[in-house]
């Protein structure tokens, strides 16, 4: 049974969600690539990178993207908020091989 103390909410921003919908029509398995990150986020982990300089805890992730078998061009590119302790937010999800200009 997991401790309530310990419960991380992990949310979507309007953008990250819109994202997900327009990489979804050419990336079909793009929901199941990101849903072992957001079992990791809410398990208490925080992988990728800490964005220095913003003034905010911003990580900014990596994940294989499996439509596409290889390259760098394989990833998306997941940028996250820690907002609290227990309050993560997903603002943003690309793929690498596209701007961040296609998804604005």
């Amino acid at each position: 049974m997991q401790n309530k103390s310990s419960f991380i909410h992990v949310e979507a921003t309007t953008k990250f969600q819109r994202n997900i919908r327009i990489l979804a029509n050419k990336n079909r398995n793009i929901r199941n690539d990101i849903e072992p990150v957001i079992k990791q986020l809410e398990s208490g982990d925080l992988p990728g990178y800490l964005v220095p300089g913003v003034g905010y805890t911003i990580f900014k992730l990596r994940v294989k993207n499996s439509d596409i078998q290889n390259g760098k061009n394989a990833e998306y590119q997941i940028i996250y908020y820690l907002k609290t302790a227990t309050n993560i937010i997903l603002v943003t999800i690309h793929n690498t091989m596209k701007s961040f200009s296609n998804y604005s």
